[in-house]
């Protein structure tokens, strides 16, 4: 933990945490809150947002959270007097059902765990689609004889990491952790939403950005919007949305991952917490959330606040485009002072790694952020910055400091 450095005014505490909690801690920083961060990174734009930063990282695993680091850090900051209370972000879906029970952590600010059971129990979650007539792909809780053209997911896996193709697994298969699901047609999208009041306030719609690492071929790698989607097949997704808040009391900022072809659409799933498509609405709409995404889940999760309909409106007809993308390492490295620095002075980097972090072929290096006049020019955009910083990489090294003039 760094030491704690106490500002003098008294706004309260806010503690965010996930793998990363880098754009959850600085969207409270922008409504004017003092951040507590934990996540297994420490990245140097995490820690500048953050007044107190815990690492969380399980020993021996690169990309997973320990459980007991998350609840003693959690613990230590509930006695602070003036804490609202924690919001997660993603990868704590394992450890929620159990969270949710432990004593003396404080309040989380999000879903409830019977809203969270409702859709992330796989069993729960699809009978609720087919009860509200919302389509989504086949699903099966044993491996399909014909297992060619379907998928297994781990029920609470996120990032894309936890698909693998079905034929992986023997003929019957079954599995209490995850369910296999036909391969569904139509582009990857995604709906952010703020459930208040049983209803679902929709901020817009992304189309997401996958990649393959090793065997896992689609893993999440970043997300361009917002988009435009024909008006009738929004208003069915609203209605969808809509349901299901009214149906399981889902609060706060959640996101709906779902495939369309442009007139229908299938439901994949439902992440009951704030999405880094936050950081998207904030780029591309400043004048919709001038103080940011997270205090409006905050106003929905303590208030039942929805957002205002004029910063709606506003969100639905950006000024910008935006678009956020994953670096993968292509091979190891470790992060010299000059890549560290050159990175951190580039607006469009963030997750900025600490020099000395060793990153092995894979593993995130950092994530590249763009805006623009349309979507085609955010991927563009987003093409340059890939390949400016893929060359920083490899020029910026402890005998080479010459991207210490990089001025990308």
């Amino acid at each position: 933990m760094t030491k704690p450095h106490r500002p003098p005014t008294q706004a309260p505490f806010i503690a965010v945490a996930g793998l990363s909690a880098r754009w959850l801690a600085q969207s409270a920083k922008r409504a004017g809150l003092h951040v507590a961060a934990l996540d297994i990174f420490g990245d140097r734009d995490t820690r500048e947002a953050a007044e107190l930063w815990f690492d969380i990282g399980a020993e021996g695993s690169a990309l997973a959270i320990d459980r007991g680091r998350l609840v003693d850090a959690l613990t230590r900051l509930a006695r602070l007097p003036d804490l609202l209370g924690w919001v997660g972000a993603s990868g704590l879906e394992p450890l929620m059902p159990r969270l949710s029970r432990e004593r003396g952590l404080p309040r989380y600010l999000g879903n409830d765990a019977e809203a969270m059971a409702a859709v992330r129990e796989p069993r729960r979650f699809f009978a609720l689609l087919d009860a509200l007539r919302i389509a989504h792909p086949a699903v099966a809780f044993e491996r399909p004889k014909t297992a060619d053209g379907w998928l297994f997911k781990r029920a609470d896996g996120c990032g894309g990491t936890h698909i693998q193709p079905a034929t992986a697994f023997g003929a019957g298969t079954g599995s209490t952790c995850g369910y296999f699901q036909r391969v569904g047609e139509g582009r990857s999208l995604s709906a952010l939403f703020i459930g208040a009041q049983g209803r679902a306030h929709v901020l817009g719609f992304a189309a997401q950005l996958t990649c393959a690492i090793g065997d896992r071929g689609f893993v999440h790698a970043g997300s361009i919007g917002p988009i435009e989607l024909p008006p009738a097949l929004g208003a069915r997704i609203q209605e969808a949305l809509d349901a299901l808040c009214a149906r399981t009391g889902l609060v706060g900022i959640n996101s709906c991952d779902f495939l369309s072809d442009g007139t229908t659409f299938d439901v994949l799933e439902i992440n009951a917490r704030p999405s880094s498509t936050m950081a998207l609405y904030e780029t591309a709409s400043p004048d919709a959330w001038p103080a940011g995404l997270l205090a409006c889940h905050l106003d929905a999760c303590r208030h039942g606040r929805p957002p205002s309909a004029a910063s709606l409106a506003l969100s639905r007809e950006p000024r910008w485009r935006a678009g956020q993308r994953v670096l993968f390492a292509q091979r190891p490295f470790t992060v010299s002072p000059a890549f560290s620095d050159a990175c951190l002075h580039d607006p469009q980097c963030r997750d900025v790694p600490m020099p000395g972090t060793r990153i092995e072929a894979g593993q995130p290096v950092c994530t590249l952020h763009v805006r623009a006049a349309s979507v085609d020019a955010v991927r563009a955009a987003l093409d340059a910055q890939h390949e400016r910083v893929v060359q920083r990489i490899e020029t910026c090294d402890e005998s080479d400091h010459a991207c210490l003039h990089d001025h990308s």
